[in-house]
């Protein structure tokens, strides 16, 4: 069953290049709904197979104007002139993953907190592992930040984008390594 029945729905796409490498943008009727550390033509086979299973048939069209404040907004970021990002968002998840990802957004920019803290913050305390795979499943990284999740012993674990690109973004936002939020 699609979450988001717009058979026939129309997807934009842009491309932009970052400090952390290619970014591909999909946005839908509603707002942003996925971020790919590819440029589009490696990224594509996933993200026709990601958007045809939230989206049914519907038509991919380039266009960087579609997605300009997306854009805009991740280039702030980058030059570390945007701690919080103000777009709007189509995610699409099951109702765990998108509490998860509504937990993610109130993590303060340069910020860490661990697996555990998340499970507590939702009342899922005996839910870290689904919360890592519901991490794992965030379809617009950097915007909600899942990349400020590490380790309940302070390490870099678990970022789709790879720990590297982890690392640049929470460099990035200042973060030295320091004690975890639990």
């Amino acid at each position: 069953m699609l979450q988001n029945e717009q058979h026939g729905a129309v997807l934009y796409y842009a491309e932009m290049e970052s400090p952390v490498g290619p970014v591909t943008l999909l946005q839908s009727a509603y707002g942003l709904c996925h971020l790919e550390f590819k440029t589009y033509s490696e990224a594509q086979s996933g993200l026709s197979t990601w958007s045809r299973r939230w989206y049914g048939e519907h038509e991919i069209v380039h266009s960087p104007t579609q997605l300009g404040q997306a854009i805009d907004q991740l280039n702030e970021y980058f030059a570390g002139e945007r701690q919080a990002f103000d777009l709007q968002l189509d995610l699409q998840g099951t109702a765990f993953q998108r509490q998860v990802w509504q937990a993610l957004q109130v993590i303060p920019y340069g910020e860490v907190v661990s697996y555990k803290w998340i499970a507590v913050h939702i009342g899922s305390p005996s839910a870290v592992r689904a919360v890592g795979g519901a991490n794992n499943r965030n379809p617009v990284s950097i915007i909600v930040p899942c990349h400020r999740v590490i380790g309940m012993n302070g390490q870099m674990v678990g970022y789709g984008g790879g720990l590297d690109r982890k690392e640049l973004l929470l460099e990035l936002e200042g973060y030295l390594r320091q004690p975890v939020l639990f």
